[in-house]
């Protein structure tokens, strides 16, 4: 329930602002792709991933709130930007930084499904204890799941080229970099076997 409340408003809010108010930009073919690569985040996040984990750990209700008041106010200034203010050129959906950055968001998203359904079945029902994650770019870094959302996001600020976008990325790349480090050094610690040539975050780097 918890992953469900915290994600929510990073969807609700971003949809009354588009259905309930004069949403001018929403026309703009750009915009509503970008649009439509937001909700598609965040229907999967709030609606359908906190429905598939099982069990899960207790959340601080301070992490909790924060964490609450942020997927608002990002949500809110994502899609108020989006659907009122951003007008991009007709052109801009040819551009190199739009086709480059929605092939990034997609690889990105398709990576963090893969690597949180990864996680999800590394028990089997009735199967408790830890197990190494296995497969997909968790042949590569601890933080796979991370990775993923990383560039997801970093795709999306170069697709959507705004001060809001670009904020979102850094933020997610300096809360999701500093967990991947935490996680990796946690493996490390745990299980003597562990890959030694996996990296916390960064293929072959990092």
């Amino acid at each position: 329930m918890y992953q469900i409340f915290k994600e929510l408003p990073a969807f609700l809010v971003p949809l009354c602002l588009v259905l309930w108010t004069s949403a001018s930009k929403t026309t703009n073919l750009a915009n509503r792709l970008l649009l439509a690569m937001y909700f598609c985040h965040y229907v999967q996040r709030s609606l359908i991933y906190p429905f598939l984990i099982r069990g899960g750990k207790s959340t601080p209700f301070a992490s909790f709130a924060l964490a609450f008041v942020f997927c608002v106010y990002n949500g809110y200034m994502q899609v108020r930007y989006l659907s009122h203010y951003a007008d991009y050129p007709a052109d801009w959906v040819t551009s190199p930084c739009f086709i480059t950055g929605s092939l990034l968001w997609l690889v990105g998203w398709l990576v963090n499904i893969h690597s949180d359904h990864i996680l999800r079945t590394l028990r089997k029902p009735g199967e408790i204890g830890y197990k190494i994650p296995k497969g997909g770019l968790f042949e590569y870094v601890s933080g796979a799941n991370f990775f993923g959302e990383i560039i997801e996001w970093g795709g999306f600020a170069l697709a959507a080229h705004s001060v809001h976008s670009v904020s979102f990325s850094i933020f997610t790349f300096s809360v999701l970099a500093s967990r991947a480090v935490a996680h990796h050094r946690w493996y490390l610690q745990k299980f003597e076997d562990y890959p030694k040539s996996r990296k916390a975050l960064i293929p072959f780097i990092i």
